[in-house]
């Protein structure tokens, strides 16, 4: 499959780099367009309807999350360029889009370009994009959502809806809140990896909970969650799991 793209960067060279890059090691990437103007890229995107846009966060005139909503209905694949913005990248990984710390290491341009063209056919760009726009605008844990892979496709699901991962053969159930769980093809260290300095902990190799669901502690080594399911927290992870909890009261 060859996909449109446009590249958007306020530095020129940042763009010569990218755009060749691109020529050389992806093939199925046409560029049609590229600028170093926020405001033309807005403009660019919407007379070329582009299906891919590489995007810079930090630009003086516009951050790439401004020009994002900017666009009505912004049902293209994003991936984001970003130098050292660690807000920017948590906020693009709990809603599952592609992203490249500069400078732009080839194997990580092959592959998340690879995962976006897979998400094109997959049609999936505009609800991610309308969700990465509206944690960006949330404050509170309660009310930010993450992405999560499942066999039929992927499920949109705020954080604190979640009680705990219980990791399965590789892959993760989910349980919620409301007795519900549901399980996602991928394993429990992918959500470990999504969700660290959030509000959740892996107590065990097999557990992570949702530190703002638990219950009670158990001297014996188990914690108890809201739904009173009885977890056991891992010998050598109980000091460092006493000192998350008194770091969060």
């Amino acid at each position: 499959m060859k996909v449109t793209a446009i590249l958007i960067d306020d530095e020129r060279k940042a763009l010569a780099i990218l755009k060749n890059k691109l020529e050389r090691l992806c093939p199925n990437v046409k560029v049609i367009s590229e600028t170093q103007s926020p405001d033309e890229g807005i403009e660019l995107i919407k007379q070329l309807k582009p299906q891919l846009v590489f995007l810079d966060i930090a630009m003086p005139e516009m951050s790439g999350f401004d020009l994002l909503a900017e666009i009505k209905n912004p049902d293209f694949e994003i991936i984001f360029a970003t130098a050292f913005d660690n807000y920017a990248i948590e906020a693009i990984k709990h809603c599952a889009i592609g992203y490249l710390v500069k400078p732009v290491d080839n194997q990580d341009l092959m592959i998340t370009v690879n995962k976006a063209i897979q998400n094109i056919e997959d049609k999936s760009a505009l609800e991610k994009n309308k969700l990465l726009i509206e944690n960006l605008g949330v404050q509170t844990f309660q009310n930010k959502k993450i992405v999560i892979p499942s066999q039929e496709g992927l499920e949109f699901v705020k954080m604190s809806d979640i009680l705990h991962f219980e990791g399965d053969n590789g892959y993760t159930k989910i349980h919620f809140v409301n007795k519900k769980s549901m399980l996602s093809s991928h394993n429990i260290g992918y959500f470990n990896k999504l969700l660290d300095n959030q509000s959740f902990y892996l107590i065990h190799k097999s557990y992570l909970i949702n530190l703002s669901h638990i219950k009670k502690y158990l001297n014996e080594g188990y914690i108890v969650l809201e739904d009173n399911s009885k977890l056991p927290v891992s010998r050598n992870r109980r000091q460092d799991f006493f000192n998350k909890l008194k770091s969060i009261n």
